[in-house]
């Protein structure tokens, strides 16, 4: 999903509690107008701070009420009647549980002209925003942004109406860059430039008539390259987990979704990600500490070294302890570079204990005396907590490599790049440095396919346990 997109829909959010509190709010002084006083007496005492208190309870429930209602579906067609049906649906959920609990309990409030006043407000104030929010994306599309810039692949009448449509209508968010009658190795070559600049971000096969090789390759370039994929008919029933369909301009488009960590996925995991990573810093704190004056006792140098490893976002820094010496430190402002990867390259063509386009150094001499405990105990990683609260790593995920090894990859490797790399994995708890760079991909796209974060907490409270386990170190 496009950024801006993602931005704007999870605007909702906090947008959507500011107009329960502010329904709330107004149902509260309406009831106290001296006009409805006088008609009907307030026979209850309800100081407004209070008041506020079980209201911001109150909206805080209807908001999980209505993301599991799907209100913040963000792959839902946004049209503005079935929107407005959604919010009256989900109002309808809260004021039930509200009601509910009332009928239950007796101690929110008695007062049942605020309930329905603040239910029906509440549907008026989030229908409101709603149409607020599509003129303002549509303000944006009319002026060139946020478009979401795609390529058409076909030649037939299905392909005609998405040209024109997109090209008229810019409210509905697209802009076609480029537009291939076919798909072989030519239009593979110059897609792959387009991308170069950054022009595309969706690739639509538009043509029911495309032969089967054409739409398997044309899925097959976009997987690899981490672009969205939508075809107009039914041709892919192989490689295809997860589909959703939409419709742009009264046409049926079935997209292809290659994770389910996007969206709300994407936004929760990167919440979930932020909070454990801040609470362990805290907590690991000391050990941090004792960690970096041993390192320092142990062996001239910083403390930490920061390694290149790249990401689907590009390349960026991983932080690490230090646990070679200094004059081995490839990349280390200290090291005479050119002798140090020399030396690594030797070792890595003598001692390499792993197979495919990554490496691993068996017995490694650059290693100190600290560095070996605390990779054997996995310690060194630690300072990637910092990677994932700036948000360049995430807690679980694809473990990063290095650009010469990522530079290795084979087409189907670069899968794990879906998604943000991370401090521990699936294949980190099913077998840490005994797996086959092979069996790690299986994992790691398993992961990438069946994302919750219920996976991501088990893979966490595993993690320990892993690194308990009797390893060798490497």
């Amino acid at each position: 999903m496009k950024r801006s997109d993602l931005w704007l829909s999870a605007s909702l959010l906090p947008l959507d509690f500011a107009a329960l509190l502010a329904a709330g709010i107004s149902a509260y002084y309406l009831r106290f107008t001296p006009a409805l006083a006088s008609w009907a007496p307030v026979l209850f005492r309800l100081p407004f701070f209070n008041y506020l208190k079980i209201l911001v309870a109150v909206g805080g429930l209807w908001l999980i009420l209505f993301f599991f209602a799907g209100l913040y579906n963000l792959h839902q067609e946004r049209r503005l009647r079935n929107e407005i049906r959604r919010v009256i649906m989900a109002c309808s959920l809260g004021l039930v549980v509200v009601v509910i609990y009332i009928f239950f309990f007796r101690d929110l409030f008695s007062s049942r002209f605020i309930v329905l006043a603040a239910y029906l407000l509440a549907m008026v104030y989030m229908s409101v925003l709603r149409l607020a929010m599509l003129f303002f994306k549509r303000f944006l599309y009319q002026h060139g942004w946020a478009l979401k810039r795609v390529v058409l692949v076909g030649d037939s009448r299905t392909t005609e109406i998405l040209w024109h449509e997109f090209a008229v209508k810019k409210q509905l968010g697209y802009e076609v860059v480029k537009r291939f009658g076919n798909f072989g190795s030519e239009e593979a070559g110059e897609l792959e430039t387009l991308l170069g600049f950054k022009k595309v971000d969706e690739v639509i096969q538009s043509d029911p008539n495309l032969s089967k090789a054409e739409v398997l390759r044309l899925y097959d370039f976009a997987d690899e390259h981490h672009l969205i994929f939508k075809y107009a008919a039914d041709l892919l029933d192989t490689k295809v987990l997860r589909v959703e369909v939409g419709e742009i301009a009264g046409l049926p488009l079935a997209e292809v979704k290659p994770t389910p960590l996007d969206g709300w996925g994407r936004i929760s995991k990167r919440l979930f990600d932020l909070a454990v990573a801040l609470i362990l810093v805290i907590v690991l704190s000391p050990i941090l500490i004792v960690v970096a004056c041993l390192i320092k006792a142990d062996s001239r140098g910083p403390v930490f070294y920061k390694n290149e490893r790249v990401s689907r976002a590009g390349r960026f820094k991983l932080f690490k302890f230090r646990s070679m010496a200094l004059q081995y430190c490839t990349g280390s402002d200290y090291a005479n570079n050119q002798e140090a990867l020399a030396f690594e390259q030797r070792l890595i063509t003598e001692q390499n204990t792993k197979d495919g386009p990554v490496y691993k150094i068996g017995n490694d001499p650059r290693i100190t005396r600290v560095g070996r405990f605390i990779r054997r105990w996995s310690l060194d990683e630690l300072p990637q907590f910092f990677n994932v609260i700036g948000g360049d790593m995430s807690l679980v995920g694809p473990r990063p490599h290095q650009p010469r090894e990522v530079d290795k990859y084979q087409s189907h490797h670069k899968k794990v790049l879906t998604i943000k790399p991370g401090l521990t994995g699936l294949a980190q708890v099913s077998g840490r440095s005994d797996l086959s760079f092979e069996e790690e991909v299986k994992l790691d796209t398993y992961y990438i396919e069946n994302w919750s974060l219920w996976l991501d907490l088990g893979i966490l409270f595993k993690t320990p346990g892993a690194i308990l386990k009797n390893r060798q170190v490497v």
